[in-house]
């Protein structure tokens, strides 16, 4: 038994073809423009050769080809040497040694979408491509690799056919895979044999034609691809769009054999891996394969082959041993009709079990959906790589506690209490000038003009040390929030939540300093020119020490002009009893010591009597002009710190919900067991 072969000899050629280089073909037998000999035109579809597939006039199915894509009759195609000699051949052809009419599927280029546009996995697609694009300012580019590969490859498997399933086949050196291959081609296609490694290539082997688009990904050349022994009716159909490859052995000792393997395993939509009673347990095997490729189960075979050599029941014993060690690394298996790997027996050598796997791969492969479950478990396997980017620990995030701390820490670096208790002691010092006796007022002068720089002296600024301890008091607010905000977070969202509040508090101390000036100006204008100085020493330096300056008038309420008033009389009835009794001691009156002494007495205690009710009167105000100033003030640097700090570190949580959103979406729609 003999196998049909893509090049060769006399095959290969339609009528009329000679040995020699085709025109337009590469040295290897492939067209010029990548397509194999596989009967495929550069789309796969079968159009641009005829007998390509080495299986001549009598099963080229070039009656159906030799017309138009459109129907037109073969008649109408009469403008060239192929079309007449493919008219000829159809001509010749005897009734009953027809070829089977390809479907008119199978003409058309056979690259139509297999996963649908409303499909889980195109969702998946989708998200996966937000995900990446949202994320590339965050993450390494390393990080994002693999799900780029995935994006790519499933981009690159869509375009092409959706009726073939590419299986391979692989193995250690002296399993027996390459046996299985010939076993299942039902022909000696692969070379067999006790030189190891045999197997130097990857070997492909198609039932049907359009897969040449599968086999270039795959970087198979022409001379490497073949077609199979024809079979029973049954056994063809069942594998039709099946396309076997064999590969190296993955243990080989050539570098090379081993990296062909590793490329191929990640193209191909399902593997059969093939082991032997002696290496079975193969670390090499299970650590750098199975272990990894456990989520995709439910496109793994595992066949125990060469079970002729084991005696009784060593078979059964092997293969429980082998489910174990399947279990272990993490693969599900596929019993009591559960998604998974499937696991088996059989000697490839004898036969034996052979039938069970043709018809396992035949339902696997008209299933048509294992090129939709490999590229699922490889989102799968991405995401699983990106989860401790994207899976934070609890709930992280901005609480309103969060941000009222903050705005605590910020009020206290500028002295907000400070600033409000200095605007209160101003008031009732306004209130003292305004309401006081003259003679107590022109004490306090002279007291001031004694103190060194005297009354006109003005605000004075902070110390350097306590400037330097608001900017720290600003800084150690600004870490703190930016900590509480980045707690849970995974690494790189943290680091871009302490970067964006530390970028924000650049120039934090002296827009709090300006803004806190203002709004104490504007609180003062023309009231209390002394309050915005002591607010901005306060912003300054971390203390609001309100200074007296010139020319500050206090707020004046409805009762200070009666006050005033007050005041007024009893210093003129301090001053006219006064004189009343100077004229009587100097004789110029007459003598009555009792009524100016009380005139005048009513003045020495109704004074200070009426500035000690003006003070009781003036705390309520004054407390309420101190908690005014000092709110204004805490607003301030509030609304300060919320624009340079709070608000892009929400913006950076909001842009890691939204790639967190993305990553469910990736994750919830898995159709793999895992």
């Amino acid at each position: 038994m003999t196998a049909v072969t893509d090049e060769g000899p006399g095959q290969g050629r339609g009528p009329g073809q000679g040995r020699g280089p085709v025109p337009g073909r590469g040295p290897d037998g492939s067209g010029a423009d990548g397509s194999g000999l596989d009967g495929s035109g550069p789309d796969g579809s079968g159009r641009d050769r005829s007998g390509a597939d080495g299986s001549g006039p009598d099963r080229s199915g070039l009656g159906e080809h030799s017309g138009h894509a459109d129907g037109r009759p073969p008649g109408g195609w009469d403008d060239g040497l192929i079309a007449r000699r493919a008219a000829a051949a159809t001509e010749d052809t005897a009734p009953d040694e027809a070829p089977a009419a390809v479907p008119e599927d199978d003409v058309r280029p056979q690259v139509e979408a297999y996963v649908p546009s409303d499909s889980p996995l195109s969702s998946r697609l989708d998200a996966l491509r937000e995900l990446v694009g949202l994320s590339r300012a965050r993450l390494e580019r390393a990080d994002l690799a693999e799900a780029g590969r995935v994006l790519d490859e499933a981009a690159a498997r869509r375009r092409l056919s959706s009726r073939h399933t590419v299986v391979a086949i692989a193995g250690a050196s002296g399993s027996g895979k390459s046996t299985l291959f010939n076993s299942l081609a039902g022909a000696q296609i692969s070379e067999t044999g006790l030189r190891r490694p045999t197997t130097a290539a990857p070997l492909a082997c198609s039932w049907t034609d359009g897969a040449a688009g599968l086999l270039d990904r795959l970087a198979i050349p022409g001379r490497l691809r073949r077609r199979p022994q024809p079979g029973s009716a049954a056994a063809d159909e069942a594998l039709q769009g099946l396309v076997l490859v064999d590969l190296p052995d993955h243990d080989s000792a050539a570098r090379g054999h081993r990296d062909q393997v590793d490329r191929v395993l990640a193209l191909v939509d399902a593997v059969i891996w093939v082991v032997d009673p002696e290496k079975y347990a193969d670390a090499a095997l299970h650590e750098r394969y199975l272990r990894p490729l456990a989520g995709h189960a439910e496109v793994t075979f595992v066949v125990l082959n060469q079970i002729d050599r084991l005696p009784g029941e060593a078979a059964d014993q092997v293969l429980d041993d082998l489910r174990r060690l399947l279990d272990e690394d993490g693969m599900a298996l596929g019993e009591h009709g559960e998604p998974g790997a499937t696991v088996l027996s059989l000697s490839a050598l004898t036969g034996d079990g052979v039938g069970e796997l043709r018809e396992l791969l035949g339902r696997f492969v008209q299933d048509r959906t294992a090129a939709t479950r490999r590229l699922s478990a490889d989102v799968d396997a991405a995401a699983d790589r990106l989860r401790p980017a994207y899976v934070a620990e609890g709930r992280p995030g901005l609480g309103e506690r969060a941000r009222e701390e903050f705005a605590d820490r910020l009020a206290e670096a500028v002295g907000a209490a400070a600033a409000g208790q200095a605007a209160e002691r101003e008031w009732r010092r306004n209130a003292g000038r305004a309401c006081g006796t003259p003679w107590l007022r022109l004490w306090r002068w002279y007291e001031s003009a004694r103190r060194p720089g005297g009354p006109d002296r003005g605000a004075l600024g902070a110390p350097p040390e306590e400037q330097l301890t608001a900017r720290q008091r600003v800084e150690q607010a600004v870490r703190t929030v930016a900590d509480d905000a980045a707690d849970g977070l995974p690494g790189p969202w943290a680091q871009a939540v302490r970067e964006a509040a530390v970028h924000g508090a650049q120039g934090l101390p002296e827009a709090l300093d300006e803004l806190a000036g203002r709004a104490a100006g504007t609180e003062s204008r023309g009231a209390d020119d002394s309050g915005t100085a002591g607010v901005a020493a306060g912003v300054r330096g971390g203390t609001a020490q309100a200074q007296p300056g010139r020319g500050s008038k206090p707020p004046r309420p409805a009762w200070w002009p009666a006050a005033v008033l007050a005041q007024v009389v009893m210093t003129l009835l301090q001053i006219f009893g006064g004189l009343w009794l100077a004229g009587q001691i100097i004789g110029v009156l007459q003598p009555g010591l009792l009524t100016p002494a009380l005139v005048m007495l009513a003045g020495i205690i109704g004074g200070p009597l009426v500035e000690w009710s003006c003070a009781a009167a003036a705390r309520g105000p004054a407390r309420r002009y101190g908690q005014e100033a000092e709110r204004r003030l805490r607003e301030t640097a509030a609304a300060c710190g919320r624009a340079r700090v709070l608000d892009p570190v929400s913006a950076e949580l909001v842009r890691y919900r939204e790639v967190r959103e993305r990553f469910v979406a990736v994750t919830e729609f898995s159709t793999t067991s895992r």
